[in-house]
């Protein structure tokens, strides 16, 4: 279990996990930066506490059918959500999930992606990635909170958002990477952990220092949630410091350490 030591995880949740000889069903509503952690964690949740995991993928905000905020007018169930933090602090406001019970798990980077084999920008500071932006013909961002912050605020800032218009696009569902990887945008932005799972693409590195921002991924449990035992059980492990060197691995930047 890579290191975590099934006794002790066992232990850990007795206290919050369901008492019962019974397994728990933890239906799961999660948005992509912290994704490729969960699919390695969620196996070892399993198998420590015999519960099953059932997940839904969506962005954190959005129109998008499989966004987390129409899976859940729907009535989609849900017993944990994991997203954006402040998509999740708004959900909180409108009653959506239980406001005592978010935790913010992770921390994560915008990272800048070109084509496998492709020429790299130059990101060692502002006014170099502005050049470089400038070249080139096509940009792709999110539809989530990197590509929000990029199309926003980030062209604003290089003084380019009318240079811009025509040649960057919102990529709504589809991870940004795997846009880049057919040739269909020449420059992408997104969080580094959802671009690292892609194959094709060359992950230059994060924006720079001055450019960059956070993105924080909580989670919480709904407020209806069926099995709220077993949500609570799965957002303490996925907080852990069991949990973070998977979180590290996957480009993000655990809470607990």
């Amino acid at each position: 279990m890579r290191g975590i030591n099934r006794l002790l995880l066992v232990a850990a949740f007795t206290s919050i996990a369901t008492a019962s000889a019974f397994a728990s069903e933890v239906h799961v509503m999660i948005s992509g930066g912290f994704t490729a952690a969960y699919k390695e964690l969620v196996p070892q949740f399993e198998k420590a506490t015999g519960n099953t995991v059932v997940t839904a993928y969506g962005p954190s905000m959005g129109e998008t059918p499989q966004a987390i905020p129409m899976r859940l007018a729907r009535g989609e169930p849900a017993d944990v959500l994991i997203m954006v933090g402040y998509a999740l602090g708004d959900l909180v406001s409108k009653g959506k999930v239980i406001a005592d019970s978010r935790v913010d798990l992770a921390d994560s980077p915008i990272g800048v992606a070109v084509k496998e084999g492709a020429p790299k920008p130059d990101l060692s500071s502002a006014d170099t990635l502005k050049v470089a932006l400038l070249k080139t013909r096509t940009v792709a961002y999110s539809d989530s909170a990197s590509g929000v912050y990029v199309s926003k605020e980030m062209f604003e800032k290089l003084g380019i958002a009318d240079a811009m218009k025509d040649k960057a696009r919102k990529i709504p569902a589809t991870p940004v990477g795997e846009i880049v990887a057919r040739g269909e945008a020449e420059i992408g932005f997104q969080q580094i952990s959802e671009l690292k799972p892609v194959k094709g693409i060359d992950i230059v590195g994060p924006l720079p220092a001055e450019l960059q921002k956070i993105t924080v991924f909580s989670a919480g449990l709904a407020s209806n949630a069926p099995q709220p035992d077993a949500g609570k059980a799965l957002i303490a492990f996925l907080s852990s410091k069991q949990a973070a060197p998977v979180i590290v691995a996957s480009g993000l930047e655990p809470k607990v350490k």
